[in-house]
């Protein structure tokens, strides 16, 4: 047997009286999250969800996540985290495309009404049969019509449970990525690539059980960063995990310094909001003393940050490398060694990677100068895309190695360094954007005639989503107006903030459009205060 959830279990038999998780003045020690985990697993078996059956999670930063999360675990079913920023639209294909059984999803709040877009998402799809509406108040009725609150359903349920005992290679959880190509894609992760690649946060990290870390966790759980390098790489070793909903740089440094966090994980714009927040003095110093570990991933770090960060808190920035296919983690800075900005570092321990031709798929000779396509093979490599073998063999060869799209070269040393991306993925503050989605939803609008999409340089999400518009003839659209349509139809990292109505698209002789020729054109988008 090897579950996934035994992570929370072991350290709830070694460290029950640990705090486990803290969101302001909630603790929970591991005994508690443990036996609610254990409701939740006892509440999936009685509505009739069996091993291997799809839950759906959408839940911000709060303790419910790990809570439900692991209690889908135990009752041997398979996890499906979904974006919160997700339109009910999207729900409903998620949804739909996973066969979830169930949903559980936080109410939300006005400005962000996961709760409401969720049921509007679980109506459309007749196989989704639960929907449980997790209240901030567990003593409030659901604000969301015909719908049992997470509170009600748990009630009475025991508090142990025999967890379901599942194979290494029984898929664990389904992470949506939405890849290269088309709609989002469901990567089927096994209970060994999931377990294995929290395990190896342990050399990479320094982890030492008899001085427990400190995490703060501001990324979103409901990714594959957060999910595995924070939640179960912290429960793993018996970690305290101090989540936040949202990254907002004030209470951040604020968090870090009343929980003394000694391990932070973000991507590069957390780290370019938190030094434009920090004041020279006491606080400063107190960030030094306490923050040991400090990591990067999700898009390329400016080496100008890591410098800085460096200079003011005197800890250096390690950098990694995944994807949600590769659970995540693939390479990572060698704990202890001397930095190299501007390398994601080399593959971790039982990862292979290597630099391939993306045409023939056939590894590149090395040389100092030499780019390639990454490609890796090891136990953090996905079973392959939910219900898509076409896609899957598109992605992984037949002697298992996984090509990531990503073009990169490495030193003399084995250490790699990303050049480029291969495909129009465009990265908005560690969050990935595929242009056709986006330009399928803009085209529905009747005053829209064609559209291209692309990433334009932003200074604070590293890329902006930047959209080239045909109007229909006689349309009076506003580009203001589009841009306001387009935030109610999908989530708002997909939408675009920049529309440029344009009377014709850079074409090839086939029909092609040059994203590339949009792209050199286009000015670099200015930053906001806004980290959304």
């Amino acid at each position: 047997m090897l579950n996934l959830s035994t992570l929370l279990e072991e350290s709830a038999r070694t460290y029950p009286d640990r705090d486990a998780l803290v969101l302001g003045p909630t603790r929970l020690t591991y005994s508690q999250v443990d036996a609610a985990a254990n409701q939740v697993a006892n509440l999936l078996v009685d509505r009739g969800i069996e091993p291997g059956d799809k839950v759906a999670l959408m839940c911000p930063n709060l303790p419910y996540f790990s809570i439900v999360y692991y209690g889908i675990l135990m009752a041997g079913a398979v996890v499906v985290p979904l974006n919160v920023l997700l339109k009910a639209r999207e729900v409903a294909y998620h949804l739909d495309d996973s066969d979830a059984k169930a949903l559980f999803a936080f109410e939300g709040t006005p400005e962000l009404p996961i709760g409401t877009e969720a049921k509007t998402g679980f109506d459309r799809v007749d196989a989704c049969r639960e929907l449980f509406v997790i209240t901030a108040d567990p003593a409030t009725p659901s604000p969301i019509a015909d719908t049992e609150t997470f509170a009600q359903a748990v009630a009475g349920q025991p508090t142990s449970f025999e967890t379901v005992a599942t194979d290494a290679d029984d898929t664990a959880v389904i992470l949506y990525t939405s890849g290269t190509t088309g709609q989002p894609k469901g990567a089927e992760l096994r209970h060994r690539n999931m377990r294995d690649n929290a395990l190896a946060t342990k050399a990479l990290f320094g982890c030492d059980e008899t001085r427990p870390d400190t995490y703060l966790c501001v990324l979103p759980l409901f990714h594959s960063f957060g999910q595995t390098v924070i939640q179960n790489g912290g429960f793993a070793f018996g970690g305290t995990v101090v989540v936040l909903p949202r990254f907002e740089p004030g209470p951040v440094i604020e968090t870090m310094l009343k929980e003394s966090v000694t391990v932070f994980a973000g991507v590069p714009t957390m780290y370019w909001g938190l030094l434009g927040a920090l004041e020279n003095g006491t606080e400063v110093e107190t960030l030094a003393k306490n923050l040991r570990m400090a990591i990067s991933g999700g898009a390329a770090l400016p080496v100008e940050i890591h410098r800085e960060v460096e200079k003011r808190l005197g800890v250096t920035i390690a950098e990694g490398y995944g994807l949600s296919e590769t659970s995540p983690v693939a390479s990572f800075a060698p704990y202890g060694e001397p930095p190299r900005p501007g390398s994601i570092g080399t593959p971790i321990p039982g990862v292979s990677m290597k630099l391939i031709d993306p045409a023939s798929w056939s590894e590149i000779e090395w040389s100092a100068d030499a780019i390639g396509e990454i490609a890796i093979k090891g136990h953090n490599v996905m079973k392959g895309y939910y219900r898509r073998e076409k896609a899957t063999a598109e992605v992984i060869d037949a002697d298992g190695w996984f090509r990531t799209g990503d073009l990169a070269r490495r030193d003399a040393d084995g250490f790699y360094y990303i050049v480029d991306r291969s495909k129009d993925l465009i990265i908005r503050g560690g969050f990935n954007v595929y242009p056709r989605e986006v330009e399928e939803v803009l085209v529905t609008h009747p005053d829209v005639s064609l559209a291209a999409v692309v990433g334009v340089p932003h200074e604070s999400h590293g890329e902006e989503i930047k959209a080239f518009v045909i109007l229909e003839p006689g349309s009076t659209l506003a580009t203001a107006d589009l841009v306001a349509w387009a935030k109610t139809k999908m989530a708002s990292y997909k939408y675009p903030r920049l529309v440029e109505f344009v009377a014709s698209l850079p074409m090839t002789a086939t029909g092609k459009i040059l994203k590339r020729e949009l792209t050199r054109t286009s000015t670099t988008a200015a930053a906001t205060p806004s980290h959304g």
